[in-house]
């Protein structure tokens, strides 16, 4: 089940998901890891939810692969 990731209440730290990164946003790649750190303060944004995955990428959740 994926969830979408512009809701922030979707998103929890430790939850695996889906991001787009700043170099990426062009052609859309998607990059899966674990979220650290949830950067945008807002309940919800249109392009998603800004996150810091574990390994430092930052990138803004497509979709939320589990919670």
């Amino acid at each position: 089940m994926t969830l979408n990731g512009q809701q922030r209440s979707n998103i929890q730290p430790g939850a695996e998901v889906e991001i787009v990164l700043k170099k990426d946003q062009r052609t859309g790649a998607l990059t899966r890891g674990v979220v650290k750190d949830i950067l945008t303060n807002s309940p919800q944004h249109p392009h998603g939810i800004k996150v810091r995955l574990q390994d430092g990428q930052v990138g803004r959740v497509k979709n939320v692969v589990s919670s």
